[in-house]
């Protein structure tokens, strides 16, 4: 076999070789409708999450009123609370947590705000992959935001 036919079979090779690997990525690959399922699979112990935690702060801060949060914002719960201050001043105070909807990013996105006494304290996003999320990462992500606007509602409050 001179060098002409063994170029073109490595050719050849290499050609299969890439056809089987682009096959393989396409059945790796999740679909659409994989993605969005995948979303909500995790959005649901997450949102549960974020209304379990939230719903503990009214216990501590009387005042604090809860509500579930379901819009084009996402998924999720708020508490707040309007307090009278000197002078007939007006004071909320709010902690905002969602699960934002699925989007073409891939994404699973965990979205806080939090205002203590018409003071912006913190505006925070958590974000992975769908395909390499770990949902612990996410529930202490919860847990140490809501405990944190606490704190920081304890010492201001």
């Amino acid at each position: 076999m001179d060098f002409e036919e063994r170029l073109a079979k490595a050719v050849e090779r290499g050609q299969h070789l890439g056809h089987q690997q682009a096959a393989q990525r396409e059945r790796e690959a999740l679909t659409e409708e994989e993605l969005r399922r995948l979303h909500a699979k995790y959005r649901l112990p997450l949102t549960d999450r974020i209304e379990a935690c939230l719903k503990r702060l009214p216990d501590h801060f009387p005042g604090f009123r809860f509500s579930t949060v379901m819009n084009d914002h996402g998924w999720g719960a708020v508490v707040r609370r309007d307090d009278v201050g000197p002078a007939r001043s007006t004071f909320f105070s709010r902690l905002e947590m969602v699960i934002r909807p699925f989007s073409s990013s891939h994404v699973l996105e965990l979205s806080a705000k939090g205002t203590i006494r018409n003071k912006e304290v913190y505006n925070r996003q958590q974000f992975q992959r769908l395909t390499e999320v770990d949902p612990e990462t996410f529930a202490n992500m919860i847990d140490l935001w809501v405990l944190e606007y606490a704190e920081l509602y304890a010492a201001k409050g």
